[in-house]
């Protein structure tokens, strides 16, 4: 299934005296790009939940944000860091001396410095709580894929109309095409008579000419690839897999083909018809930039 790489979830739960919440929003990027936020004390759950994601989401800027907070009494204890306070007072003082200043310095102040107070809470299973996290996490991240599976299904539509307007187009094209080499054998043979004498005129030479034009104008190739590449984007739209890179490269060897076609046409029409397959070709790259 197709999907988009813009997506958001979000889910919350009380496990064992825990209220754990993630909130997980992903954009397009073209390669998978993780970041975490996690609580203070909490960083032994940053790789278990990179590989989390890894086995989730192929390609997309993910960022994740984890709180936990405690709703149960916790046994704390407060440790102060004195070495640090010392420095901090120390520094406080000399502030003070050298430019004159009132040394204001109580505890409450002190306190507030960084690092100053240590707070430790009681052990804590680490291998309970990242189980408690990965079940928040598995559900939050089942609603931002269901909604990425909804965009991508959009998305999915959309590119198949405008598979099915190339398509069209194509088919003037070789429509089209027959006609530029018929309607050029009529110029061609009205021109060559009126510049030669009946005598002198040369149906050999006519035909000559032709063959030249035709396979100087010929965009049958061209067209052939161009509905084989229609036929593989269809193919990668049903596909389970990521397939926005392939996708991408697709659409940029679409490009190629239009541009082979309209450096070939000698005609109006087709180049028309050049035109508005590569305007619906761009269309169809940009949105395959948000396809996982």
């Amino acid at each position: 299934m197709i999907k988009s790489m813009t997506g958001y979830g979000r889910y919350e739960q009380t496990i064992d005296g825990r209220l754990i919440g993630v909130e997980v929003k992903s954009v397009n990027h073209r390669y998978l790009e993780y970041t975490a936020r996690l609580p203070k004390g909490y960083g032994f759950l940053e790789n278990k939940l990179k590989s989390f994601v890894q086995h989730k989401i192929a390609r997309g800027k993910v960022d994740v944000t984890v709180t936990i907070e405690h709703i149960c009494d916790t046994q704390l204890t407060v440790q102060v860091n004195e070495s640090l306070a010392s420095g901090y007072v120390q520094a406080l003082k000399l502030l003070a001396q050298q430019y004159h200043l009132n040394p204001e310095i109580n505890a409450v102040s002190i306190a507030n410095y960084p690092d100053v107070l240590i707070v430790h809470k009681e052990y804590e299973d680490e291998d309970a709580l990242w189980n408690a996290v990965q079940h928040v996490a598995k559900i939050a991240f089942d609603h931002m894929l269901e909604m990425r599976g909804q965009e991508g299904a959009n998305l999915k539509q959309d590119l198949l109309k405008r598979a099915e307007d190339i398509e069209r187009m194509v088919k003037e094209i070789e429509i089209r095409s027959p006609q530029t080499v018929a309607e050029y054998k009529e110029r061609l043979q009205a021109r060559m008579k009126e510049l030669f004498a009946d005598s002198e005129y040369n149906e050999s030479r006519l035909y000559t000419e032709l063959i030249l034009f035709t396979d100087k104008v010929s965009v049958a190739e061209e067209t052939v690839r161009l509905r084989s590449h229609i036929g593989q984007l269809r193919t990668m739209l049903e596909s389970k897999e990521a397939v926005g890179r392939k996708l991408d490269f697709l659409a940029q060897e679409m490009n190629r083909e239009a541009n082979t076609i309209g450096s070939k046409a000698m005609d109006a029409k087709i180049a028309y018809a050049v035109v508005d397959i590569k305007a619906e070709v761009e269309k169809i790259r940009e949105q395959i930039q948000n396809i996982e």
